[in-house]
């Protein structure tokens, strides 16, 4: 557990969160396939002049195609890191690391160079975030699932347990580290893909905008 004025189910620290998901599989360690991956970086312009730089570095997989013996099981290890630098008069924003894993269905939509800019990308809809964890996902043909990684753990005003998706940074830059979180697929017969995506809220003197970098997609079976 960590503390910092409130409880982490996961780690989340200002400037720099590390976080660890999942546990590798001894077990089936020699069957796996280790896949570095490019990351990638974005550099938005926003509209008071703003400069934010978010970047996706340090990405990797460890992918075991056929988890439970079987074709339509999938099991993968992800580990990345996710940094951020804000230009100018910044107050902080909120870094909320995901995954989109897809069976079946192209998931290269969004590209490295893109970014969304607005308040509705950050509640969920670009992408979806239809799952709590990729630890859990079971997906037919022609179908995708996000998720996002982290889920910190804290009080809220009343006192009652309350859940975060994203960590906090005050100032100019914040990050966000993850090692070996798990992706579990089930119910896929088919190939299947995974994608990194990064979504950053900024907030300045003038504005409020969501950046959101998106990862190399790769194949997890």
């Amino acid at each position: 557990m960590f503390h910092r004025k409130n409880t982490a189910r996961l780690a989340g620290v200002v400037g720099a969160a590390a976080v660890t998901v999942g546990m590798l599989s001894t077990g089936a360690a020699n069957a796996d396939t280790f896949i570095p991956l490019p990351g990638g970086e974005i550099v938005k312009t926003l509209s008071d002049g703003t400069t934010v730089t978010v970047r996706l570095v340090g990405e990797s997989a460890n992918i075991n195609p056929s988890m439970g013996s079987t074709p339509v099981h999938r099991n993968a290890w992800v580990s990345g890191s996710a940094q951020v630098e804000v230009s100018g008069n910044a107050k902080g924003g909120k870094i909320r690391p995901g995954y989109v894993v897809g069976c079946q269905v192209n998931i290269d939509g969004g590209g490295v160079e893109g970014g969304i800019e607005g308040e509705s990308d950050w509640a969920g809809k670009k992408p979806g975030v239809g799952a709590d964890t990729g630890a859990e996902l079971s997906l037919g043909p022609g179908q995708a699932e996000s998720f996002y990684i982290l889920d910190l753990e804290k009080a809220d005003e009343y006192g009652d347990e309350a859940h975060s998706k994203d960590n906090k940074f005050k100032g100019k830059s914040g990050s966000v580290t993850w090692a070996d979180t798990t992706i579990g697929l089930s119910g896929c017969g088919g190939y299947a893909q995974a994608r990194a995506f990064v979504k950053v809220k900024v907030e300045t003197d003038n504005v409020t905008s969501v950046v959101t970098l998106w990862g190399q997609p790769y194949s997890i079976g």
